[in-house]
């Protein structure tokens, strides 16, 4: 293993030190096929055994000091590119994704692989809390609602904060993104769907049943009801508590309507 020091803090640089973890990560991305992206390589713990997968591989770091330790360190085949990711553009064809991200910046990162069509896989580290809230434990946030059709979010495992130098303040989780193979829902109806989840998310009402007679077109009000007992959701749960499945339910009878 190499020798960690103090990551730069401008760049949230607390590096991954947990072999145990670092294997689980490279099993994940084992299973799954084609060029890998990592995130922010450091100084190297998932770069190099993520090389002996025998698969394109490209380390995108914004840190120049860190890019300089790599450039005599990776294999002469693995692209290095010295970017930030945020800006950096994916490529249109399929890829894997993986990295211990700055906890910083967890959204703008998830936005962007999120809206990226060609990512079918994300294996990252993020913030404990974060992954929970995105694999929809303990209640769901309106961005994994609007996700969830074309999205399955998977908690693998909490990772304490001792798994990093320097230590972070709070723990972190492996968290994964697969895109679905068959989607919830069509493409087309995206645009929708998210409109109708994010007015169920920011409507008025106590229970589902009420918020939704607020946001759905008047005639269907009177459907509401009936719709959400059908599709076994308590008509007084929160937009939080709804599964993947629950909302393809909802929207299928009552958003598209709208």
């Amino acid at each position: 293993m190499p020798t960690y020091r103090g990551g730069r803090h401008e760049h949230g640089q607390n590096f991954l030190t947990d072999t145990t973890v670092i294997d689980e990560m490279i099993d994940i991305v084992a299973d799954t096929s084609g060029p890998i992206i990592e995130i922010g390589p450091g100084r190297g713990a998932l770069t190099t055994p993520l090389q002996s997968l025998d698969r394109p591989l490209t380390a995108v770091e914004i840190d120049s000091r860190t890019v300089e330790h790599l450039q005599g360190a990776l294999a002469t085949d693995v692209e290095l590119v010295h970017a930030d990711f945020v800006r950096w553009p994916l490529p249109t064809t399929p890829h894997v994704v993986v990295g211990n991200l700055p906890f910083h910046l967890t959204t703008s990162i998830l936005r962007k692989l999120l809206h990226s069509p060609s990512t079918t896989t994300a294996v990252l580290l993020v913030q404990w809390e974060v992954a929970r809230r995105r694999a929809g434990v303990g209640g769901a946030t309106m961005m994994t609602a609007q996700w969830w059709p074309w999205i399955e979010f998977t908690l693998h495992r909490r990772v304490p904060r001792r798994a990093f130098r320097p230590e972070p303040t709070v723990d972190g989780a492996l968290l994964v993104l697969y895109r679905r193979p068959r989607p919830l829902l069509a493409d087309q109806d995206r645009g929708a769907y998210r409109r109708f989840v994010h007015d169920v998310f920011t409507g008025r009402g106590r229970g589902i049943a009420a918020i939704l007679a607020t946001v759905v077109h008047p005639r269907r009000r009177s459907a509401v009801r009936g719709v959400v007992a059908r599709a076994g959701v308590a008509p007084d749960a929160l937009p939080r508590d709804l599964t993947a499945q629950d909302w393809v339910a909802l929207y299928a009878a009552l958003g598209r309507q709208k």
